[in-house]
């Protein structure tokens, strides 16, 4: 069993891999490096993660995919509309690319761009990722009205929207592409129920 000690350097070994990842990408992101922005003991990542890079950055993108479940999830507990909820959100994301300059994006598509080709393992991690974001989302819809197959279509052409915005907005440096997605995104989940509400 991991005391303390161990688990808080085993914590900061994937807390780098992840901010690195968002910056540098996966594959530009060494084993070395990592140890020492985490500022841990040498040794110390092969006696965490046994299984070297895979394992680590498994655990990076379960991480982000908590952190940004975890945004979704409260964001839905805030009053308002569904149109609200994904505003919230997004808002949050637009703040993230401008307070790192655009350099900072979501490491679960980059991880999913760079190796899930070639990584069963970081595929899968990327893929119950993305699906940890889309239940809540598709639960919260529900609760809303909205029958459960139309609400997990939403929720995962949410998920699928704001994950493009977030590329584009990289690449243009602009949190433009968000603002539009947040747009067309409250006013489609916005519009009056009809004759959707299942029985």
């Amino acid at each position: 069993m991991i005391g303390t000690k161990g688990a808080q350097t085993s914590a900061r070994l994937v807390e780098s891999m992840l901010e690195l990842i968002q910056a540098r990408g996966y594959s530009g992101t060494g084993l070395n490096t990592v140890v020492e922005h985490a500022r841990a003991p040498k040794g110390s990542l092969y006696f965490h993660f046994p299984e070297g890079k895979e394992a680590l950055g498994e655990k990076a993108v379960e991480l982000a995919a908590e952190r940004f479940r975890a945004l979704v999830v409260e964001s839905a507990l805030e009053p308002g509309s569904p149109g609200d909820l994904v505003r919230r959100v997004i808002d949050v994301l637009r703040g993230m690319l401008t307070d790192s300059d655009f350099q900072l994006g979501c490491p679960v598509s980059v991880v999913t761009l760079e190796m899930g080709a070639q990584s069963e393992r970081l595929r899968d991690a990327c893929a119950n990722a993305f699906g940890s974001w889309i239940d809540p989302l598709a639960d919260y819809l529900a609760a809303q009205g909205r029958p459960a197959p139309a609400a997990r279509t939403l929720a995962t052409a949410v998920v699928s929207t704001v994950e493009g915005a977030m590329i584009m907005s990289r690449a243009q440096r602009s949190t433009e592409p968000l603002r539009c997605a947040a747009d067309v995104i409250a006013t489609l989940l916005d519009q009056p129920l009809t004759g959707e509400r299942s029985s």
